[in-house]
């Protein structure tokens, strides 16, 4: 029995809201994408379920067109935001081709396959292999943040989702228009383009210069700046798609993400309390219009695919998405089984379900029907791609990841204080997949709110060191005031875990012994100091340098394990390294000497890099992994 009438709608969005809240929390608890749960939580209330919810429940499917048509403005134009033109170009190459050859190889293959598994008309077939293009942030993010990859491979997911999203809505919008027209010509297309994109942009421009202008030059209240520049770019996003698409149906996703893309590269005031508050935003909206969706799919517009609809899907997962990221990465410094990886995890989310619906609504209400069977091909091939690739990509990305061995040994660091937090900025700036214990609340929230991975708990309890990932940790640093506790860390990380270096910090230097005699690596703190100081005084231009390490410079080791470097010279390894580093020290049996030009490398040999950060994480790539 469907909910109807003013009180009742209320208690339920007060149902759906509540139900994409606890959706996110599993999501963070199980460590998969809150989208598997949202559709769960959808489906479990609609027409399928417990029946609370249906079309009729939200006046219709012009309420509902509303609703989501500006739903998706606030997603698209969050993502668009998000797109710093910066991180393109500091990503890898491979985010360019993605983003252009893949999605091009994504549309034409996906359409290809309706086409031909399906039988569809091209006009669907192109519409939902526009939109099956996203992959998107809303499911890769949580993927990354259960499976700590490689920051060139985290970069290159993170840029393609978000790219790809405000590519495939716009795309989508085109497409959608084109084959609402009854006599399509190459004239009108081209005119239907032009029209849209070019409203969008137009009034997407507009809309960020007005509400930059009025961050930058108008007092907005000194009492409370922070939250009216947040409401105003939130406005601005809804205003940018309403404007547009009164002038042009379909037009308003192109102007959310225009604005989105110049407000979020445009040096805000207030700009991380607007990304704070608006990712809050998105998150809800997400919840609430994937509950809905959800709710409204029928499981026979699934079952109506048969076995067409199975190949549709397995022609996208193992087929279109291997060969787009195989072909995008050649030539980048990705290994094989990083490209693996990537080509496993192309999980869709909710750009293309929310499109997906609301196109789905548009054609299903028109006076007459424009395409009713179409549309329930829309949303089914669309929904039972996202529900396969979700389930198998994102909730198993875990096992994938670990099978391919593509997750970096993690670095724990017990202790958060100066010296933990220092040592993790380091660490993080150089690659290094960190997780910071600390039992004190307030140092606990301030880590997390400056970007730290950073778990509560006492690090001397085999449980709270489980839970960070001992058993996976390459290096674990006890870096606490308290030398017992340090000390008792220590022991734990080589007695339970096995972990093949532990450091710990000495804070009364009488202390010292006790930490080697159990083959403890230990930092005096004091003869660390005095170090430093003799540093400054003795070698000031080395001391400065060395203060950036991992910043600007930055200096590493790696073992000679690859059998094209055994049997190598010096002097031929160096010509070929980047441009900006050198081999300083080659260590061999416990030996460590700066090599002549014609020492040749043995396996089980330490090179020691040091240069330009660049240069030198450059060169790991090249000859292998750091010690």
């Amino acid at each position: 029995m469907s909910v109807a009438g003013g009180g009742n709608l209320l208690v339920l969005v007060a149902v759906i809201v509540g139900l994409g809240v606890v959706s996110q929390l599993l999501s963070a608890k199980f460590r998969v994408p809150s989208v598997l749960f949202l559709i769960v939580a959808g489906v479990a209330i609609g027409p399928e379920g417990l029946g609370v919810l249906s079309v009729e429940s939200f006046g219709g499917g012009s309420g509902l067109s509303t609703i989501v048509g500006l739903s998706v403005a606030i997603i698209v134009f969050e993502g668009a935001f998000h797109l710093k033109i910066d991180k393109i170009r500091k990503a890898p190459a491979a985010v360019l081709r993605l983003t252009t050859v893949g999605a091009a190889i994504a549309l034409v293959g996906t359409a290809a396959s309706v086409r031909f598994f399906l039988e569809a008309q091209w006009d669907i077939a192109l519409l939902i292999g526009a939109l099956l293009i996203a992959t998107g942030p809303t499911v890769v993010t949580p993927i990354l943040k259960v499976v700590p990859v490689r920051d060139r491979v985290a970069a290159t997911l993170e840029t393609e989702g978000i790219v790809n999203d405000v590519t495939a809505a716009i795309m989508a919008v085109v497409l959608f228009k084109a084959m609402t027209v009854r006599e399509l010509t190459a004239d009108v297309y081209l005119q239907l383009f032009a029209e849209r994109l070019g409203t969008g942009l137009l009034v997407g421009v507009v809309v960020a210069a007005i509400v930059w202008a009025l961050l930058q030059y108008v007092d907005i209240s000194p009492d409370n700046a922070p939250q009216n520049a947040r409401l105003l770019t939130l406005a601005g996003a809804i205003v940018a798609f309403g404007a547009a698409d009164y002038v042009f149906a379909e037009a308003g996703v192109a102007a959310a993400a225009t604005a989105g893309l110049i407000l979020g590269n445009a040096d805000l005031p207030y700009e991380e309390d607007i990304a704070a508050f608006k990712g809050d935003i998105t998150l809800l909206v997400l919840s609430f219009v994937f509950i809905t969706l959800a709710a409204l799919l029928e499981f026979d517009q699934l079952f109506a695919l048969g076995l067409g609809g199975v190949a549709v899907v397995v022609a996208v997962m193992f087929v279109l998405r291997p060969l787009l990221v195989f072909l995008s990465t050649r030539g980048d410094r990705f290994t094989v089984r990083e490209t693996l990886f990537m080509s496993f995890v192309g999980p869709r989310g909710i750009i293309p379900a929310s499109v997906a619906t609301l196109f789905a609504i548009r054609l299903q209400t028109a006076e007459p029907p424009t395409n009713p069977a179409g549309a329930d091909l829309l949303v089914g091939t669309v929904f039972l791609v996202i529900l396969v690739t979700v389930v198998l990509e994102g909730g198993f990305a875990r096992q994938i990841a670990e099978k391919l061995d593509v997750i970096p040994m993690r670095v724990l660091i017990i202790g958060g204080g100066r010296v933990g937090r220092s040592l993790a900025e380091r660490l993080e700036a150089r690659g290094e997949n960190v997780v910071l214990i600390e039992n004190d609340r307030t140092a606990l929230e301030d880590l997390r709110n400056d970007g730290f991975t950073a778990r509560e708990g006492d690090g001397t309890d085999i449980d709270v060191l489980q839970g960070a990932g001992a058993e996976n940790a390459r290096t674990v640093v006890a870096a606490t005031g308290d030398d017992d506790v340090n000390l008792l860390v220590a022991q734990l990380a080589q007695s339970k875990f096995g972990v093949e270096t532990v450091i710990a910090r000495a804070n009364n230097p009488s202390n010292v012994d006790a930490f080697e005699e159990l083959d403890v690596e230990t930092i005096s703190a004091a003869e660390s100091t005095a170090w430093a100081i003799d540093n400054v005084i003795e070698r000031p231009a080395l001391s400065n340098w060395m203060s950036e390490l991992g910043r600007s410079g930055d200096v590493q080791e790696i073992e000679v394990t690859d059998e094209d470097l055994v049997g190598k010279r010096v002097v031929d390894i160096g010509d070929k390294l980047p441009s900006g580093v050198l081999i300083a020290l080659v260590s061999r049996n416990g030996t460590n000497e700066v090599p002549s030009a014609d020492v040749e490398l043995q396996k089980g040999d330490h090179i020691t890099l040091i240069g330009r950060t660049d240069a030198v994480r450059e060169a790991i790539e090249q000859c292998g992994k750091p010690v």
